[in-house]
């Protein structure tokens, strides 16, 4: 059985990989259909797609990587945070049809508060 000292040697980075997953494979695939995702962000009336795209990538590998290595962790999140803020209220608005992925969204953010508030656990590379 699992003791207390182990749960939290080993959840906190647990964490950072299974919250950390969904940016950074959002981000990869961002860069490998850079088109389909543009006409998406066209198709919900956002301008500057192409400066849009760049930015959402790098915040999305950068913020996802900070998350995952534990290094400027928090930093890290409240960049992700940034980015979903109104990437949740643009795209995912429309009820009852986006409910799911608005409250996903909600998830992801609670995650990335505990980061926020209480920094990165074992096994980051800021320790």
């Amino acid at each position: 059985m699992l003791n207390q000292v182990t749960l939290q040697n080993y959840v906190p980075f647990l964490a950072r990989i299974f919250l950390s997953a969904i940016f950074l494979k959002s981000g990869i695939s961002k860069i490998l259909a850079p088109a389909a995702t543009q006409a998406y962000m066209a198709s919900q009336g956002l301008p500057f797609t192409g400066i849009l795209l760049m930015l959402t990538i790098v915040v999305l590998i950068i913020g996802g990587l900070s998350v995952l290595l534990g290094y400027k962790a928090k930093i890290g999140a409240l960049l992700l945070i940034g980015f979903l803020i109104p990437a949740t209220l643009i795209f995912h608005g429309d009820f009852p049809e986006e409910e799911i992925a608005f409250l996903k969204n909600l998830g992801l953010m609670g995650g990335l508060l505990m980061i926020v508030a209480f920094g990165s656990g074992s096994f980051s590379l800021e320790k």
